[in-house]
């Protein structure tokens, strides 16, 4: 007969997702696997509330969100390339604000954006709404309307009195965001460890431009250390 779960083994399940609600559908397919092996009865995997989950977005949460940056025509152009790109790649507003205009281009594959070394490919809405930035990075400014653009920013700057030909400021682009319903840190959590769950840290380093060891790092904290426990545990089949 399959063992059964205790109320201690359920109350211990509650506890861990409460810490880990970032970990919610990682956790289902693990103790999918543990019924399967009847190292466990049944057990009920309730979904995070927001309130736990402050550090990341659930999954439902981070996929809405990417529909409005890549749909919603209500959010300027800017906020929507940017919440992409944090929510797609894990990109900190640090370097978005930097990127120039170069490192877009398109071939007979699709459209490209180099975030480091390697280009990475862009989805059809996302690449469209960049080719527009391009031919029209801020719609009205007349700083840039008199200086131009000769750096080539992607998000040149806007701010009144500011030094024409430098970048969007970081702390306003936070700002930006948050004003139009699209938060950066929980958001960038979440696709990190969506990314480190699904590639190899050595993978994810070089196309987010990581250090191996910052990539490594998220992998433990995602993976939570799992290894040894499960290890104890199938030996007991």
């Amino acid at each position: 007969m399959p063992a059964r779960a205790t109320p201690s083994d359920q109350s211990d399940l509650d506890r861990w997702l409460v810490d880990h609600p970032f970990l919610h559908r990682t956790v289902v397919a693990f103790i999918q696997w543990a019924v399967a092996r009847r190292i466990t009865g049944k057990l009920a995997i309730s979904r995070p509330s927001k309130k736990t989950s402050s550090g990341c977005l659930d999954e439902q949460d981070l996929q809405k969100q990417l529909r409005r940056c890549l749909n919603d025509d209500t959010i300027p152009r800017e906020a929507r390339i940017i919440g992409a790109l944090v929510r797609f790649y894990a990109v900190p507003i640090s370097r978005i604000v930097e990127l120039t205009t170069d490192r877009f281009h398109c071939d007979e594959n699709g459209a490209y954006l180099t975030l480091d070394r390697h280009p990475v490919l862009l989805p059809p809405k996302l690449a469209l709404r960049i080719e527009e930035q391009i031919a029209q990075p801020v719609t009205g400014s007349r700083m840039l309307q008199r200086f131009g653009n000769g750096n080539g920013y992607l998000f040149p700057g806007r701010t009144p009195g500011r030094t024409p030909g430098r970048p969007r400021n970081v702390v306003g682009t936070h700002n930006l965001l948050n004003q139009v319903g699209l938060p950066v840190l929980s958001a960038r959590n979440t696709a990190m460890i969506e990314a480190v769950i699904s590639l190899p840290p050595i993978v994810v380093a070089d196309l987010f431009g990581l250090s191996i060891t910052t990539a490594q790092r998220w992998s433990n904290y995602a993976k939570d250390d799992w290894s040894a426990y499960l290890a104890a545990r199938i030996t007991t089949e």
